[in-house]
């Protein structure tokens, strides 16, 4: 397989109308999408880049594939510099939102379309290294290989074949003419039907099929070319929730059993969590911070990480710091562990945001270091409960998340106090966002 490393990058689309002459070149100014990208996929690595709407993460994709120019910095596949290379000579797939079917085609036509234009000088060394890695993934696996298309032998000049096989298409399959190419192509597809579960479904047209079978359908036709690198813009979200949970897993199953360095967009971050060998969150163009699902969620880089991933999000309050190891709230004040002095030393007198996980927030008793709240609204799920809580004068509006055992009785209304678990809190940096070290 093979890495992507993104050195630099920077994307912008131009604005405005500018003049009709072309003469008013003032009035067309350029857009920036993306600044200062830095990222490396590692080989074989589930990569998922999470973020709002808009903030950059399908152009990236886009970039990479080749289907939108860069505006400065360099995208490696492997060790090639691919900025000028077209999609086609990528070695790229991809799988969009939308599916992107052939309506008048067959599953099986689907599958079979790219196999069918397929390069067929490919000797590369790196390329038949890599068709060794496949080739032990899918034993490991007990499906068929792909088969070199490359390397099918041939009985008749090429124009021929092509001819035959176009002509026996529409024909019933006894009567078809297939080429030794064609039977390669008819291989490929076969397994990787049999990977997804679609053998009965090759005959249908996409219309006849379910969203998650289309899906599937879009997924086997980037698997069936066996590229480098898979990139995924938001495959699941056309899904209801129970397939998109199903089609989840199967995805990262099957990326396992192939070992196919893959890119997945997705603006859902259970998704990310779930999926991601390793997390990107962008915001605004850039990215705030590359780590591990339990890192991200744990030791967020700044304030937009830690709101952005965990559902429901982290609750923010602004404290006062009292050397050394006080904080202040109007409503309350608490002392943090030790551990926490060091950083808080260049801290002392000034304002600081505090964060708390809903997760870390208990019912307990009266206290100087608790808060007092009331019961806004409640949301038993059966497994948990979550409290919506103000404080109870209502001061400023500020409302705060709780999750507590779904056995615990309280109803709207109730006055409750709230302790915060003293080494889960998050602090930050009011005026950057970013994260203070604990140690």
């Amino acid at each position: 397989m093979a890495q992507v490393v993104l050195e630099n990058v920077y994307k912008s689309f131009q604005t405005g109308r500018g003049s009709k002459s072309g003469s008013d070149e003032s009035a067309i100014s350029p857009t920036a999408v993306l600044r200062r990208i830095h990222l490396t996929v590692r080989d074989g690595e589930f990569m998922v880049l999470v973020g709002p709407s808009g903030c950059g993460k399908s152009t990236l994709l886009r970039l990479i594939a080749g289907l939108e120019d860069v505006t400065a910095g360099n995208i490696l596949v492997g060790d090639r510099l691919v900025n000028g290379l077209p999609p086609n000579q990528r070695d790229i797939a991809m799988v969009f939102q939308s599916y992107a079917l052939y309506p008048h085609m067959t599953v099986y036509e689907n599958l079979a379309f790219g196999l069918r234009r397929a390069t067929t000088a490919d000797t590369a060394t790196d390329r038949n290294g890599r068709k060794r890695a496949v080739a032990i993934a899918c034993a490991s696996a007990r499906i068929a290989p792909p088969v070199d298309l490359a390397s099918t032998a041939r009985t008749l000049p090429a124009w021929a074949e092509a001819v035959l096989v176009s002509a026996t298409r529409s024909l019933p399959k006894r009567w078809r003419y297939l080429s030794a190419q064609e039977q390669a192509i008819a291989q490929r597809v076969q397994a990787v039907a049999q990977m997804l579960q679609i053998e009965t479904l090759l005959e249908r047209l996409p219309k006849q099929l379910s969203g998650g079978q289309k899906q599937r359908v879009a997924l086997g036709r980037a698997m069936a070319r066996n590229p480098q690198v898979f990139l995924m813009d938001e495959p699941l979200s056309n899904l209801d929730a129970k397939l998109r949970n199903e089609t989840r897993a199967q995805i990262v199953s099957l990326q396992r059993t192939l070992g196919t360095t893959t890119i997945y967009v997705t603006h859902d971050q259970t998704e990310a969590m779930t999926m991601g060998d390793r997390i990107a969150v962008l915001n605004a163009g850039q990215i705030q911070q590359i780590a591990t699902p339990l890192e991200l969620y744990n030791r967020p880089a700044n304030q937009f990480v830690a709101e952005f991933i965990g559902s429901p999000p982290m609750n923010f309050l602004p404290v006062q710091v009292q050397s050394p190891l006080l904080i202040s709230h109007p409503k309350f004040r608490m002392t943090l562990p030790a551990s926490w002095e060091p950083a808080l030393r260049r801290y002392s007198g000034r304002a600081l945001t505090l964060g708390i996980r809903p997760e870390h927030i208990n019912i307990s008793l009266p206290a100087p270091k608790n808060l007092s709240v009331r019961v806004k609204r409640l949301e038993a799920l059966g497994s948990e409960t979550y409290l919506t809580v103000g404080f109870t004068d209502g001061e400023n509006g500020t409302l705060l998340q709780a999750r507590v055992e779904p056995d615990r009785s309280v109803t709207l209304g109730d006055d409750l106090w709230l302790s915060l678990m003293p080494d889960k809190i998050h602090l930050f940096d009011p005026t950057t966002g970013e994260a203070i070290a604990e140690y």
